[in-house]
């Protein structure tokens, strides 16, 4: 087995995350860039991936990439990956019945999405022997409940507190359609120092629709947080992570651990672990 990097790629349906990484995981260079530059093959916000190939780093020995974003992106993609390494073997994963210690409980196990898979793997691996509830919030709200022996028992997908807000303003005449970034700011105004972070009651409509859509993402949260856990028995461990979170994660009030690279965690695990095999 040689020592060469892995190349991952995380592409949701709002941005792509990528990372060079060691084969033990340890990130060399990683970024991020929106989905909004995709009519260009190079990603002028993110200086990080231009830089790469002409960097010191190793090149890559294999690209592993998680896309639930289309065949549009996919086809980016390959043009990225082309321009720096034209004949870089690379693998798009799909969820399988049991890897990396996580055993898929989905009836069809490959209709589980990519990100999701990737993301339990990350999971277990980063909370080992916990029971877990995995909150992602994206262009969609996804949970997942990930026992202590790496089973994934079943999950949830909502709305994303964007998409919510968005749904409001496009449908409703008199609404504002409000981004995470101003939502987000609105939310955190009059706070007063020392009082807990959170939506409440608002006194204005921009106010009232950012709140109120923070919430209904925080009680299915938090539903969803007490019923594991008294289906269980035990103390379960909340983990949060994605674009949206900084305004979900602010009207919680269960415990909640902070993890943003499950996705790309479990890519490098994936990629350890059958490039592992194929040396064997």
């Amino acid at each position: 087995m040689n020592g060469k990097p892995f190349l991952l790629i995380d592409a949701g349906n709002s941005r792509i995350k990528w990372a060079l990484v060691q084969r033990d995981g340890t990130p060399l260079r990683s970024g991020a860039f929106a989905h909004d530059t995709a009519q260009t093959d190079v990603p002028a916000d993110d200086p990080d991936w231009s830089a790469l190939a002409a960097s010191s780093l190793p090149a890559p020995e294999s690209a592993w990439i998680s896309n639930v974003a289309g065949e549009a992106v996919a086809r980016r993609i390959e043009r990225l990956v082309d321009a720096h390494w034209p004949v870089l073997p690379r693998t798009t994963i799909r969820a399988v019945a049991r890897q990396c210690g996580v055993t898929n409980g989905y009836t069809t196990p490959s209709s589980l999405g990519s990100d999701r898979w990737a993301g339990l793997i990350g999971a277990h691996a980063a909370f080992p022997g916990e029971p877990l509830l995995i909150a992602t919030f994206g262009t969609a709200t996804t949970l997942e409940a990930l026992s202590a022996d790496g089973t994934f028992v079943g999950g949830v997908i909502a709305p994303g507190w964007s998409l919510m807000m968005r749904s409001l303003g496009e449908h409703t005449a008199q609404l504002p359609t409000l981004d995470a970034a101003s939502a987000r700011d609105l939310l955190d105004q009059g706070k007063s120092p020392g009082t807990r972070r959170g939506p409440s009651f608002a006194t204005d409509t921009p106010r009232a629709l950012s709140a109120g859509c923070a919430l209904a993402q925080a009680g299915l949260i938090e539903r969803m947080w007490s019923d594991l856990c008294d289906a269980w028995k035990v103390p379960v461990r909340l983990v949060t992570g994605g674009g949206a979170a900084d305004g979900v994660t602010a009207a919680l009030k269960v415990p909640h651990t902070r993890h943003d690279s499950l996705v790309l965690s479990g890519l490098a695990l994936i990629a350890a672990e059958v490039s592992g095999a194929g040396h064997s």
